[in-house]
């Protein structure tokens, strides 16, 4: 396989937001607030900032190593994103005959899915870092600025109401994603 010689990408920093790197720890910070990652798992990898530029680069990089600059250049693109913008998921409950309560403990940062299937205990999801969850109705909104604490907290949920022995086509019920995205 050819190696290539110098493999780079560029992420423009926008105004407002401040980029640190520390060795391959980046700190990103904006007007929603503060991300810190640590990638000093990726070997072979340089991270530095130039001017209003985060440069992630690699040098006598193969495939792998080559996926992995884009993997970080990626990474930081959605921090960037997340401490000017957010992300936001948005939550469905479905229920045909039990009527479903979804209830947020802040403080144990737990979510409680009561009397799904009519069961008596209930069902708990996890709230990942620092994320907001609201419920609306039979709408579960969960925001924040990291993509994957958001990400998480979302799939635990949608997990938290999977059903294991019952045919799917026909109890529909649970917790659905139906839209994730930025907040505008």
């Amino acid at each position: 396989m050819p190696k290539l010689l110098h493999v780079y990408e560029t992420i423009e920093i926008p105004n407002g937001v401040s980029v640190e790197v520390n060795g391959l720890q980046v700190r990103v910070k904006g007007p929603k607030g503060e991300i810190v990652k640590d990638f000093s798992h990726a070997k072979g990898v340089g991270i530095r900032v130039e001017e209003n530029k985060v440069i992630v680069e690699a040098f006598m990089a193969d495939r792998k190593l080559k996926a992995l600059v884009g993997t970080i250049a990626a990474h930081i693109r959605n921090m960037i994103t997340g401490v000017t913008k957010g992300y936001r998921y948005k939550l469905k409950v479905i229920y045909s005959h039990f009527p479903v309560t979804v209830v947020v403990d802040e403080k144990n940062k737990i979510i409680r899915i009561k009397n799904f299937l009519g069961e008596k205990a209930d069902r708990i999801a996890k709230i990942y870092g620092n994320v907001k969850v609201k419920v609306q109705g039979t709408d579960i909104i969960v925001e924040g600025i990291d993509i994957e604490e958001v990400g998480l907290t979302a799939a635990s949920l949608e997990r938290a109401t999977k059903i294991r022995d019952l045919d799917r086509r026909i109890f529909m019920d649970g917790i659905y994603i139906y839209e994730r995205g930025v907040v505008e």
